[in-house]
């Protein structure tokens, strides 16, 4: 049950995270604790010890017992969860109840999920509520939730703080305002939306960029692209190993999610892809009707979770993101 051997990235902590980790979002309250502890269990034998969950997934309780019971010592670990809409008035009880959930001593990253606060529990299912969400101006303001996580590092129980769901035009109004720059900013990410602009911008401000749903949310598309297939045959691989491979080549952390331990193996392998796959990876987006989200939660109003896309600064387009 050795960890597996993956790139680590540095922190501007210095601290060291895996490149890859099992995303824990189950995609739905349909889920048991069996299910969740299982996923996890097998994770650990299959050598992630990189493990991305939060408050708003529902289940910290049962990964935190999964990493107690593996045997695994705790300083193997590198563990993420996230601070829910709902509790951005709430930062110091929010952090507490999720590490008692978890129960794991300390949390490596805490991330403020969404930059957008609620005034009760967002509902994940319901993509087209609005009522909840507060203004952008409405306090708590994002860079006032983001100042109440900073005065949680000095309690020694979170290594690393972060942000998640920012844009240029967010992180633009949060960094001139914190004292400590988010380690990470973790955002949707893979071929199809490479967020080129804002890895660029990241990188420049030493912010960490890590992929949630960087194989979108369908067993099929990236393997049907005919580009993506043909490299998996190359490289003797599977289309995730070439997407997952492309995106630690990049320079960003990937948390893919399956249940399956085969496939589990499969993502944490990586591949070594060419400089000249890589280029024609990159390029993927630009082909037309490519260039866009994958993910279910885009409302009908043209935005999510209650703010618009020019309020959360994401621009896009009828059919996408502009590239």
């Amino acid at each position: 049950m050795a960890a597996a051997e993956i790139p680590v990235f540095q922190l501007n902590t210095g601290a060291n995270i895996p490149s890859v980790g099992l995303g824990c979002f189950m995609g739905s309250r349909n889920f048991s604790d069996k299910q969740v502890y299982d996923m996890v269990s097998k994770a650990i034998k299959a050598g992630y010890r990189h493990f991305d969950t939060a408050t708003g997934y529902g289940n910290e309780l049962q990964v935190g017992a999964a990493i107690r019971d593996s045997g695994v010592p705790r300083s193997e670990f590198y563990i993420t969860t996230k601070l829910a809409n709902g509790d951005h008035h709430r930062v110091r009880e929010a952090f507490e109840e999720s590490l008692t959930r978890l129960d794991l001593e300390w949390i490596d990253l805490y991330l403020l999920h969404w930059p957008q606060a609620s005034s009760g529990k967002v509902d994940f299912s319901d993509i087209n509520a609005r009522n909840m969400a507060l203004p952008p101006d409405a306090s708590p303001t994002f860079v006032e939730t983001y100042q109440k996580i900073e005065k949680l590092v000095e309690t020694g129980r979170v290594k690393s703080i972060g942000v998640s769901n920012f844009s240029i035009k967010t992180l633009d109004e949060l960094l001139p305002q914190c004292k400590i720059i988010p380690a990470t900013n973790q955002v949707e990410l893979h071929p199809c939306l490479p967020q080129d602009d804002l890895k660029s911008y990241c990188d420049a401000k030493g912010i960490l960029l890590s992929a949630y749903s960087p194989l979108g949310r369908s067993q099929t598309f990236f393997g049907e692209q005919p580009l993506i297939a043909r490299l998996a045959e190359k490289y003797s691989g599977t289309w995730a190993q070439v997407v997952l491979s492309w995106g630690v080549q990049r320079g960003t952390v990937v948390l893919p999610k399956t249940e399956n331990e085969a496939r589990m193996v499969a993502n944490i392998t990586l591949l070594q892809l060419s400089e000249e796959d890589l280029e024609a990876l990159n390029k993927l987006h630009l082909e037309p009707g490519m260039h866009r989200s994958l993910v279910p939660f885009h409302a009908d109003y043209g935005g999510v979770f209650g703010w618009t896309y020019e309020q959360l600064g994401w621009k896009m387009i009828k059919d996408g993101f502009v590239p």
